[in-house]
């Protein structure tokens, strides 16, 4: 059969109308029903499922991605839903379709109604979310170019995708592989003046760290270093951003792939900074010293108690605890932690705060500890100063707290392994009487549970 093509705005489709496949319903399937097939296998010691049918198996999805830009590559992400909607009957789920050619955009519009036969495919995950290919049993591999007319049908069906709304520290694994839309978002302020991917240390794919407005939590953007938009630098606003909700290549973290630039909408000038000290890192620290605390006192996971510290729990019911583990990440000695992991609760907010420190009574003040994770997911740790706080847990909300952002702390992106030094953090532009708070914030779910742990502080000075 002979086909003419026209080229339109956006894409390259046959002048011939689609039709719509005629498929029995009989012959349908769920999403979730594929992801318990998966789910059994996994459960039975397999590491992928075959799909095996006596008749013709179908699933119909809607296209959620698109390779124009060159953020994606050789991979169709189909969703269940046109909207967030997520009825348990049929929860929302999505797959990625390792499929071996490029240019899918040029056959598959975003939006596009599809079906794909199952039969005989692979279900497991590519690097850590759930595809769809051809498998020797262990891995998936790619639906071989020829082979996609007799897997993929389209319709002539064109809906208008509704990104799911909603909040960072809501979203779950079931999440993966579909496309979600993030309100009163911007990029960290450490990283303004970015590009998506043309950085000389980005490889591969540029990460860049976008954070909620409403909760402090974060989401790495990644972006492929062969996306057309790489040079362009990341709107330095704030507003809202969409994206396919997936996994980094090593399944270390979570990520947000954007369809192009377009998706990341940050047009409001006002950003939601917090407010900062920053003395910069001195450049040695003194001899003297105005406290200690290495938290070998305290008891294994029960929570940190010392005199004329404060362990408050604003969220939740987690509070920071002793610990002490010879494990590959091990604590030193006893150490201190904040998990959030299997507490039930929605959200967890915990701060550790240091008894009062008088600046005025010497000079050279400097901050140093030490910090560690296992598998940050999302959650966060803070390191502030308030001038302000009366000291009662009443007050800790009603006080001013600003980020010492001298300090590291240990990044999501960072070996569990290792302790992180802050580096010696100067205190001396500071007066008056402080308090240093160490702050977590987290929660139950999987996607935002991780695990902080800290140590070895010590504020010293000159003498």
């Amino acid at each position: 059969m002979l086909q003419s093509c026209v080229k339109t705005d956006d894409y390259e489709f046959p002048e011939t109308s689609i039709k719509e496949p005629q498929i029995p319903s009989e012959n349908k399937t769920t999403f979730k029903t594929i992801k318990s097939l998966y789910e059994q296998a996994v459960n039975g010691g397999n590491s992928t499922v075959v799909i095996k049918s006596e008749t013709d198996l179908f699933i119909e999805g809607y296209v959620v991605s698109s390779d124009k830009s060159g953020n994606f590559f050789e991979e169709l992400i189909i969703q269940n839903k046109t909207d967030g909607s997520d009825p348990d009957a049929d929860p929302r789920l999505g797959f990625c379709l390792l499929l071996n050619k490029s240019n899918l955009y040029e056959t598959f519009q975003f939006g596009q109604k599809v079906y794909v036969k199952m039969n005989g495919l692979t279900v497991g995950e590519n690097s850590g979310v759930l595809c769809i290919g051809t498998g020797d049993g262990v891995r998936v591999g790619q639906i071989q170019a020829s082979e996609i007319p007799s897997v993929i049908s389209r319709s002539p069906e064109i809906a208008e995708i509704q990104p799911k709304l909603v909040q960072l520290q809501d979203l779950t694994a079931k999440d993966e592989n579909t496309l979600i839309q993030l309100e009163h978002m911007q990029l960290n302020r450490f990283e303004l003046g970015a590009s998506f991917s043309s950085e000389a240390y980005d490889e591969f794919d540029g990460f860049r760290v976008l954070e909620s407005c409403d909760s402090g939590v974060s989401v790495m953007m990644q972006t492929s270093t062969y996306a057309d938009f790489k040079s362009l630098i990341v709107p330095q606003g704030k507003g809202h951003v969409s994206g396919v909700y997936s996994r980094d290549y090593g399944d270390d973290f979570n990520v947000l792939a954007v369809n192009s630039s377009a998706d990341v909408l940050f047009d409001d000038p006002e950003r939601c900074d917090p407010m900062e000290l920053n003395c910069g890192l001195a450049e040695s620290y003194g001899l003297g010293n105005l406290l200690t605390e290495n938290f070998e006192a305290q008891k294994n996971n029960k929570p940190i108690v010392i005199d004329g510290w404060t362990n408050y729990m604003e969220v939740g019911t987690q509070a920071w605890e002793g610990y002490s583990s010879t494990s590959s990440n091990a604590s030193l000695g006893r150490s201190a932690r904040f998990q959030s992991a299997s507490s039930g609760d929605t959200s967890n907010i915990g701060w550790l705060i240091t008894p009062p420190i008088n600046l005025d009574d010497q000079d050279g003040e400097t901050l140093r500890f030490k910090t560690s994770n296992s598998l940050a997911d999302s959650s966060f740790m803070e390191v502030l100063c308030s001038q302000d706080w009366d000291g009662t847990e009443a007050g800790v909300l009603q006080a001013t707290w600003a980020v010492l952002s001298a300090a590291y702390i240990v990044k999501n992106s960072d070996s569990f392994v290792p302790w992180f030094n802050s580096g010696v953090v100067d205190l001396s532009c500071a007066t008056g009487m402080v308090h240093i708070a160490f702050k977590y914030t987290g929660g139950g779910q999987e996607s935002f549970d991780g695990v902080y742990e800290l140590d070895d502080i010590r504020i010293d000075y000159v003498e």
